[in-house]
């Protein structure tokens, strides 16, 4: 099936990339192993058939992330909140992966793994599974350092405007494209990924309005790591 529309995620090893698709996708967290090349995911929106892009975090698939960022209507760029150097990394390693996305790209910033510093990304899921009061005060105990707070990730987001040569003016505020999430708990997984699809679509209208090629036809991609998943909204 050729897709309308690509979204990659794109991000240092461990920051949790696949542990968020897969809690969005298949609604559940389990622990993960490193992808290794890439893997995609279809999710169908509406109409449209968008498939999600994960990549490789490990140096030595480095490469391959400008060739799975090719015509890219979105790219979703991960870190750890509780790690620094993997905000650093976006900057310094990845973002220039991004040329060849299309010129029209949307960018999300996102810092997963708030449950490890944040008790109310715990609470969340408590709340929602009607937990414990004895569970809820587990979910507290355990906090760590937060190392990257929300300004950093604005202050990110503006840098790749600049990098991009976009007007603030012409895209999403910056606000609205940064997002703090926990693969684990689900808090704001499905915020981030509905958010992204929203504004893809209008993308892929234009595109098919200017008779512009779609995405590369998933089969002609070989990853050693290629599962697909599809998902209906």
């Amino acid at each position: 099936m050729k897709p309308d529309g690509k979204v990659v995620l794109l991000g240092d090893m461990n920051v949790g990339k696949t542990s968020l698709l897969h809690r969005y996708m298949e609604r559940r967290f389990a622990d993960t192993v490193s992808t290794v090349g890439g893997a995609f995911y279809l999710k169908q929106w509406g109409p449209h058939n968008i498939s999600v892009w994960d990549t490789a975090g490990r140096e030595q698939f480095h490469g391959l992330g400008s060739m799975y960022c090719r015509g890219a209507a979105a790219v979703i760029l991960t870190y750890d909140v509780t790690n620094l150097q993997s905000m650093v990394e976006l900057e310094d390693r990845f973002l220039a992966l991004t040329d060849t996305a299309s010129t029209d790209c949307i960018f999300a910033i996102v810092g997963n793994k708030v449950d490890l510093t944040d008790a109310c990304a715990f609470l969340h899921e408590a709340e929602h599974n009607n937990q414990s009061e004895k569970s809820n005060n587990s979910f507290i105990s355990a906090k760590m350092k937060k190392q990257v707070h929300a300004d950093d990730a604005i202050a990110l987001y503006k840098k790749i405007l600049k990098y991009k040569m976009l007007d603030e003016k012409n895209v999403p505020a910056a606000e609205k494209m940064c997002f703090e999430t926990s693969a684990k708990t689900g808090y704001n997984v499905d915020c981030l990924f509905e958010t992204v699809f929203e504004m893809v679509v209008p993308l892929i209208l234009q595109q098919k309005a200017e008779g512009l090629p779609q995405t590369v036809d998933l089969n002609s991609y070989k990853t050693t790591k290629n599962t697909q998943f599809v998902c209906c909204r």
